[in-house]
Order: structure tokens, then sequence, then C-alpha cells
């Protein structure tokens, strides 16, 4: 099978304004978030009653020897997310979540068994079908992000944004819900980090053939991956002699996306120094998101 090429020039009025409508931020949007923050214990990011009996049945069950467990996974949960929400330190959680070497303890147990990605792809399933669609995405959009990593124990420099730290390469479906996420050093080109979401797609969400990208992604490498793992892949390029800042159809997409990411302080920045613990944190925000529209829609 061939990789297709496709040369998108369609203006900008073209785009879904259906599915922008459904996720914009209107005065309807807040009253129904603020009815849902009332709902919750003490913060905004805590769970509400309808959420954590949706993510009950996933919590690791008593173990077989040793004392028995005292911790409260809600509790755990709450914390985790107060902690990506607010953007504070470990050591600043809130004390009536328990002790932050507790707390922060169980969160890499928790996202060393993957129950974080987990939580997130069942919602995101459960969102999809919610708006009509079929459980598992055809389509994605790929993009980047170079985001500053001061305390990333590797880090590069992109010499494009003029930023030093890590690059985020996420893929979404056509609404903006996160499929996958990649992280690197911020020197690593966008084609050579979506050969590696290319990989992880291909095994988590099978039935994803169509993929649309900018035309930073039109290099031999990928494109040969691309074909090779029975991908089409289409090239949307900006418009001939087009200056500044232009909004492309379904590119607007995955910068929606990295929005939604940045409203999670913690992830305005990369302040983790392990790559799997800052890819839990951002799988806690986003299945938050998805969590909170599916239990109040």
């Amino acid at each position: 099978m061939f990789v297709t090429f496709f040369y998108v020039l369609e203006p900008v009025w073209k785009i879904d304004l259906m599915c922008f409508k459904l996720w914009m931020w209107t005065p309807e949007q807040r009253g129904r978030m603020a009815r849902i923050t009332r709902k919750t214990k003490r913060y905004p990011s805590d769970m509400t009653d309808e959420e954590w009996e949706r993510i009950a049945p996933l919590m690791p069950g008593p173990g077989r020897r040793g004392r028995p467990r005292e911790v409260e996974f809600r509790e755990v949960i709450n914390a985790v997310r107060y902690l990506v929400r607010s953007g504070c330190g470990w050591r600043m959680l809130p004390i009536h979540f328990g002790h932050w070497r507790t707390v922060y303890g169980w969160f890499r147990e928790l996202a060393r068994r993957f129950l974080f990605q987990t939580i997130h792809d069942v919602e995101l399933m459960l969102d999809r079908e919610q708006a009509g669609r079929e459980a598992s995405p055809t389509a994605a959009v790929i993009g980047s992000q170079s985001i500053k990593a001061p305390h990333a124990r590797t880090r590069g420099y992109d010499a494009g944004k003029k930023v030093v730290g890590r690059k985020r390469h996420i893929a979404v479906d056509t609404d903006g819900r996160l499929l996958m996420v990649n992280l690197t050093p911020a020197d690593i080109s966008d084609s050579a980090g979506a050969q590696m979401i290319l990989d992880a797609i291909r095994k988590r969400w099978p039935w994803v053939k169509h993929l649309f990208a900018d035309g930073a992604y039109d290099r031999l490498k990928l494109m040969d991956k691309a074909t090779y793992l029975d991908f089409i892949v289409e090239i949307i390029r900006r418009r001939d002699g087009a200056k500044g800042f232009e909004v492309l159809p379904r590119r607007w997409v995955v910068e929606r996306t990295f929005g939604w990411m940045t409203r999670w302080r913690r992830l305005v920045r990369d302040y983790e120094r392990r790559v799997d613990v800052s890819q839990a944190m951002i799988f806690v925000a986003m299945g938050a998101n998805l969590m909170r529209r599916n239990a109040h829609p």
C-alpha cells in the first residue's frame, strides 16, 4: 500500500463548526462546571461521587500478605488531581490528603500499573460513544509541543522554538481527545518523534488508519514507516504566501488539545525528572477532563 499525500488548501470556514461549538468555553459551559464544582468535597479538582463510582472497580484489590491497607484510593486520586491542577509541589500537598510520601508512593505504583492511562482510555471510548461515534477512532491528528523542563534528566534545545527542555509528541482523534503521547528531548525532530507514535497507535488503537499532519512530518523515513504500518498520511500545508499565524483545517484540533493540557498548571512546564512520571501526569489531567464530562453530561 502506498502512502497518499494530500495538500489541503481549504479555507478556514470549512472547519467542522459543529465540533468546535461542542467543545468551546461558553457561558452555558461555565454554569455547568460551577454546578459540578459544588458537588465536590473541598476543591474543584476533587472527584464527585458519580466520578468515583466510575473508576472504583479499577482500583487494586487488597493484598494477600502484610498489614491491611489503610490508604483510601479516592483520596490518593484527589491528591494527584489537586497537584496537577494547582501546580504545587509534592511537599505542598494539603495534609488532609495524607502524608505526601504516601500519596507519591501510591501515585508511582498506580502509574507503574498504567492505571491512569487505563482510566483515560476507558473514558475516551465512553465519551466517543456518547457523541454518537464508534468507541475506537479511525483517524488521528499528530502534532508536537516544545516545553521547558528544568529538572529533566535528559533535555535538548529546540532551535526553532528556542526552548531547552522536552518535546511532547501527541496523537489525538478528530475531536481532540488524546490518543497517545511520547516525550523526547526537545532537539528530536517532529518526524522522528512521530515514528514512535505510529508504533504505539498501531498497538493500542489498531483501527486508526488515517493520519493528519503538517508539513514538518513530510519526511522520507516517517513516510516509509507509515507505508509499512499501513497508514494513510494526509499532509496539510499552509497556503502559498501566508504570513503569521494561520488556522489550518484539522490541524487546529491538536493545538486545542495542547491548550487543554496547559490549563492544568503542572503541565505548563515539565517539572518531572522521569519521563514515565510526566506521561502519567498528562493522563491524569486529560482523563479527569473526560471523566467529568461523562459523569455530568
